[in-house]
């Protein structure tokens, strides 16, 4: 753990990235409850709801503060 906290935290995201990228859908267990929350989220992603602001990817969301606020 040690050796991973002397990562700057770019490595440490990025080695996050490969990990979660590494695991299987049947690795990790969901309730159906969870995935049903997930599947209306991923729903309303891809119908572009204006709810899921928080999805836009960065670019879009950077252009939209620049012209929000200059």
């Amino acid at each position: 753990m040690e050796t991973v906290a002397r990562l700057s935290v770019a490595d440490r995201l990025a080695l996050i990235g490969q990990l979660w990228d590494s695991l299987e859908d049947t690795d990790v267990q969901v309730s159906a409850a969870r995935r049903a929350e997930l599947d209306r989220r991923l729903a309303e992603a891809e119908r572009g709801d204006d709810a899921l602001a928080w999805a836009l990817a960065w670019e879009k969301f950077r252009t939209a503060l620049d012209r929000r606020f200059g």
